[in-house]
C-alpha cells in the first residue's frame, strides 16, 4: 500500500467552536477523501451548542468522534486525551477555528509520507514583519517566546508554538510520562520531551483569518506558557 494511504487520526482541541464545526468537518472530508482518517473532537466544556453540532455531524460522518473534558480548559490536556482516544499511528493536530485551513492537511500528509519524517509542522513565517491570522501584540509575542525555546532545546523547528502539525503516537507513548502537560502548546513539549535524531521538517502555512468564535488566547494562557518555560529551565538545571 502507498505510504500516502497511511491511517491518521485527526485530533482537535475545541471550546465555543459551534460556528465553525460544519465548515470544518466538510472542508476536512473533501481535502482527506482518499485516505483513511478518523476525527476526534475533545470539548474542553463548551458552553455554546458544540455538543448538539456535533452529534448533527455524526449523523452524516461516521468518522467523527467526540469526547466531553469537565475539568479546568486546557489545550494541551485536551491534546492529550485525544492521543490516547487516537486509533492510528499517524496523529495531526489542528485548531477548530478554521484558522489552519484544512486544504493543507493532505499537502502535509503526502510531505510527511513521502519524507519519512517523524514530525511535520505547520510553520507561520516568522522571518516577516507580520503574519496574516496574528495580532500585533500576537506576533510578538510568539517570537519571543520562540526564541526563548530555542535556547532550551535547540532549532528543531522555526515555529515551535504551532499548533498544527502531525506526528507518529509512538513519540508521545514513549515519553508521556514527562510532559509538562499544561497550556497552551503541546508541540513544545513534545519536542522538549523526545531528544535524539528526530527526523523533523517545517511545512510554511498561512493562517486564515478567524471569522466566527473568540480567540482563546489571553494572559492566563501566556502565564501558562511562562510557567512551561520556567519549567523546562528547572528540567535543564537538574
Amino acid at each position: 500500500m502507498n505510504k500516502v494511504f497511511q491511517k491518521f487520526s485527526v485530533i482537535i482541541p475545541i471550546l465555543n467552536e459551534s460556528k465553525n464545526l460544519e465548515k470544518l468537518n466538510f472542508e476536512i472530508s473533501k481535502y482527506l477523501k482518499k485516505i483513511s482518517y478518523e476525527i476526534i473532537f475533545i470539548d474542553d466544556n463548551s458552553s455554546d451548542n458544540t455538543s448538539s453540532v456535533i452529534k448533527k455531524i455524526q449523523k452524516h460522518n461516521k468518522r467523527v468522534k467526540y469526547y466531553l473534558r469537565k475539568n479546568n480548559p486546557d489545550l494541551s490536556l485536551s491534546c492529550i486525551l485525544g492521543f490516547q482516544k487516537a486509533s492510528f499511528k499517524n496523529i495531526v493536530v489542528m485548531d477548530g477555528d478554521l484558522q489552519h485551513d484544512p486544504k493543507y492537511l493532505i499537502k502535509m500528509i503526502k510531505f510527511y509520507t513521502k519524507e519519512n519524517l517523524d514530525f511535520v509542522i505547520g510553520a507561520r513565517d516568522f522571518s516577516k514583519k507580520s503574519i496574516q491570522g496574528l495580532s500585533l501584540i500576537r506576533f510578538i509575542a510568539s517570537k519571543i517566546l520562540i526564541n526563548i525555546f530555542f535556547l532550551f532545546v535547540g532549532k528543531k523547528t522555526t515555529d515551535p508554538m504551532s499548533g498544527f502539525f502531525i506526528f507518529k503516537k509512538k513519540f508521545y507513548k514513549k515519553n508521556k510520562n514527562k510532559l509538562f502537560a499544561k497550556g497552551y502548546k503541546i508541540l513544545s513539549d513534545l519536542l522538549y520531551v523526545n531528544t535524539g535524531n528526530l527526523r523533523i521538517k517545517d511545512f510554511i502555512i498561512k493562517l486564515n483569518y478567524r471569522k466566527k468564535g473568540k480567540s482563546k488566547m489571553n494572559f492566563i494562557v501566556l502565564f501558562n506558557i511562562i510557567i512551561f518555560i520556567g519549567y523546562n529551565f528547572l528540567r535543564k538545571l537538574t
